[in-house]
C-alpha cells in the first residue's frame, strides 16, 4: 500500500469550504508539461509520462474527479482496477488522511494555531520553563524553509528554538543539528507534545525539523521527527497486528499512528530510499502482511514550495520504478497506489489542497476495471481486511477487485 503525499486528482465536492475551488494536483501538472517546456530531471519534456499509473487507471480516476482526462494523459490499455475517493475526515492533513486510509476517519475538527502570536502564552512559558531555555523564536504561521533562513541566525546566538505552525493542525520546531542538538530538539518535541495534550489542544502533530549549515546557506536534514496523536479508533494496521501479522510502515508510517499496529519500521530520506525498502518487501514479507509505505517528496519538497517541474519528475521516475517492481509480484500480492490528500503545486498558497485522491490496484488476480466514486478513503483500508480475510473496518466498503 503506497501512499503518494499529497497527489490529487481534482478538487473534492467540499473543496470551497476550504478555500481549495479548483485546486488539481495531477490535472495542473499534466497541463503544466503539456504546455510548457519544463526541464526536469526525469529527462523527459513535453507531455507528463507516467505510463504504467496510466494502465492502473489514473487517467481515469482523474476523469471520475473532474469530468476529464488530465492533459496528454489515456484512458486505454488498462490493467489495473481504479477508483476516485472522496474523504469525509474534517481536515486535509496527513494524519486525518493516512488513518482515514486505515478505517479512523477523523470526525471531529483538530485544534489550529491561528493567531498571532500563535501559541497560547501559558503554554509557551511552561514549555521555556520546563526545556529550561531562555524563549522561542518565531511563534507564527511560516514556510519552514524561509523561516530558518529569518531566524536562524538569531537561533544560533540566543540558543533559542525556532518554533512556528501553519495551516495544518501542527506545532514545528527547527533546530540546529549541531549548535541546538539534535536528541535536545527529539527531547524538546516531546515535552511539546505532552503539554500540547496537558493543554487539552487536539493538535495532530508536533514536528521536528533539523537543519545544519551557517548563516544564508542553512538547510533542513533528513532527520525530522513527527510526534502524532494516535487514531482515534481502531485501524487497518491495529487488526493486522493484533491477529499476528506482520505490519511494514515505511517511511514516516510509524510516526503518523504514534506507533500503533506497527511490528516493523524502516525509515528513509527520500522516495527513493523508500522505493529500495518497498522492493525488499516484497522478497522479504510473509504471506498475509502489510507493507504501508509513504512517499514523501511529493508532498515537502515539491507540492509545498510549488516545484511543479520537480513533482512532475518525481512521477516519472517513480512510475518507472514501479513498473519494474510490478514484475516482481508474487501471484499472491496486491499492489496498492494511493494518496492522502492533494498539495496542488499550482495552486495559491503553500498548503495542501481538499481534493480527491487515487485508488489503484494492481495483482495477477486484480481484474481490470472502474471501481467509481468511493464515499470515504476507508474504502481501500476495507479492501485489503477482504483481501488478507481479516476482521473487517468499522468504515468503508470493500472494492471487488478479484476475477
Amino acid at each position: 500500500m503506497l501512499v503518494l503525499d499529497g497527489f490529487g486528482i481534482g478538487a473534492a465536492p467540499d473543496a470551497a469550504e476550504f478555500g481549495d475551488q479548483g485546486a488539481d494536483t495531477l490535472g495542473h501538472i499534466a497541463e503544466a508539461c503539456l504546455k510548457g517546456d519544463l526541464k526536469r530531471s526525469s529527462g523527459n519534456r513535453g507531455v507528463l509520462k507516467v505510463p504504467f499509473l496510466e494502465s492502473l487507471g489514473l487517467g481515469e480516476a482523474a476523469r471520475m474527479a473532474t469530468g476529464r482526462l488530465p492533459a496528454g494523459l489515456s484512458g486505454s490499455r488498462l490493467k489495473g482496477r481504479h477508483a476516485a475517493c472522496r474523504e469525509i475526515s474534517r481536515g486535509k492533513d496527513t494524519s486525518s488522511g493516512h488513518w482515514e486510509l486505515a478505517g479512523s476517519p477523523v470526525l471531529f475538527d483538530w485544534d489550529y494555531f491561528p493567531d498571532k502570536p500563535s501559541f497560547p502564552s501559558p503554554l509557551v512559558e511552561k514549555l521555556v520553563q520546563e526545556a529550561e531555555l531562555p524563549g522561542i523564536l518565531g511563534n507564527c504561521h511560516a514556510s519552514g524553509t524561509e523561516i530558518i533562513q529569518d531566524l536562524g541566525e538569531e537561533h544560533l546566538t540566543s540558543g533559542k528554538p525556532i518554533c512556528y505552525t501553519s495551516a495544518d493542525s501542527v506545532f514545528q520546531v527547527a533546530a540546529h543539528e549541531e549548535a541546538f542538538g539534535l536528541d535536545r530538539l527529539y527531547r524538546f518535541c516531546e515535552l511539546a507534545r505532552k503539554l500540547i495534550d496537558d493543554y487539552g489542544l487536539r493538535i495532530a502533530r508536533v514536528i521536528a525539523r533539523p537543519f545544519q549549515g551557517k548563516p544564508a546557506s542553512f538547510d533542513r536534514t533528513t532527520n525530522r521527527r513527527d510526534y502524532s496523536l494516535p487514531p482515534p479508533g481502531s485501524t487497518l494496521l491495529d487488526i493486522l497486528s493484533g491477529e499476528g501479522r506482520q505490519v511494514r510502515g515505511l517511511g514516516k508510517i510509524s510516526e503518523i499512528f504514534a506507533g500503533r499496529g506497527i511490528t516493523e519500521s524502516f525509515k528513509g530520506p527520500n522516495n527513493d530510499a523508500i522505493f529500495r525498502l518497498v522492493k525488499a518487501a516484497v522478497r522479504e514479507t510473509r504471506p498475509g502482511s502489510l507493507t504501508f509505505a509513504n512517499f514523501v517528496d511529493f508532498d515537502m519538497l515539491y507540492g509545498h514550495r510549488r516545484d511543479i517541474a520537480g513533482y512532475a519528475s518525481a512521477l516519472e521516475i517513480l512510475d518507472r520504478q514501479l513498473e519494474v517492481l510490478a514484475e516482481k509480484l508474487r501471484p499472491e500480492d496486491l499492489l496498492i497506489v494511493t494518496a492522502d490528500h492533494g498539495c496542488d503545486p499550482a495552486y495559491q498558497g503553500s498548503n495542501h489542497t481538499r481534493e480527491y485522491v487515487p485508488a489503484m490496484f494492481f495483482g495477477s488476480r486484480v481484474r481490470p476495471g472502474n471501481a467509481g466514486i468511493r464515499k470515504t478513503f476507508a474504502d481501500i483500508g476495507q479492501t485489503v481486511t477482504a483481501h488478507l480475510g481479516v476482521t473487517a473496518l468499522e468504515y468503508g466498503t470493500a472494492i471487488s477487485i478479484d476475477d
